[in-house]
């Protein structure tokens, strides 16, 4: 019992590859979503970076598949299907999605946060190499891709605070 205890706790020293793409983090979320319900953050909200961290891990892995020099037929749909499912699926089956009575307009607020912060993430990142492409391939300041990325969740964030006020 203690070896393997031993074992366990040296993994968490030793991995120096992980790549947070696994069901796991799907229910990490949920018990994210937990406690920033618990504190009073409204789901729209927690949708929303929810959303952005997907659609950031979407990128994050067809970057290293793009690295690795890994390419197959359907992968970007096949990704960006896989993330979506490992974080919805798992929070459906703990009916943190799908109440009644936690609706906006007529969709589960977490989804349709997490379909806002996707969209609102990954236009950002095209407004970003949109001006990146206007100087030069360069940034205009450094740092410019999380700013304008996280600006524009916290932007949709406070929009949606008041709106759920």
């Amino acid at each position: 019992m203690k070896l393997t205890n031993v074992f366990l706790l040296s993994t968490l020293f030793m991995t120096s590859n992980i790549l947070a793409a696994c069901p796991v983090c799907a229910v990490m979320v949920g018990a994210g979503i937990g406690l920033a319900q618990y504190i009073g953050v409204d789901d729209i909200i927690s949708g929303i970076w929810i959303g952005g961290l997907i659609v950031s891990l979407i990128t994050w892995t067809i970057k290293w598949f793009n690295d690795k020099n890994i390419h197959f037929h359907g992968r970007k749909i096949l990704i960006t299907v896989f993330y979506y499912a490992s974080t919805i699926i798992p929070l459906y089956l703990q009916k943190i999605i799908g109440h009644e009575l936690n609706k906006l307009w007529g969709f589960d607020k977490i989804l349709l946060g997490m379909f806002l912060g996707s969209v609102v993430f990954f236009m950002s990142i095209l407004f970003c190499n949109h001006l990146r492409q206007h100087n030069n391939n360069k940034s205009y300041f450094i740092f410019q891709k999380i700013t304008t990325t996280v600006s524009a969740l916290i932007i949709l964030s406070v929009v949606f605070y008041y709106i759920t006020k």
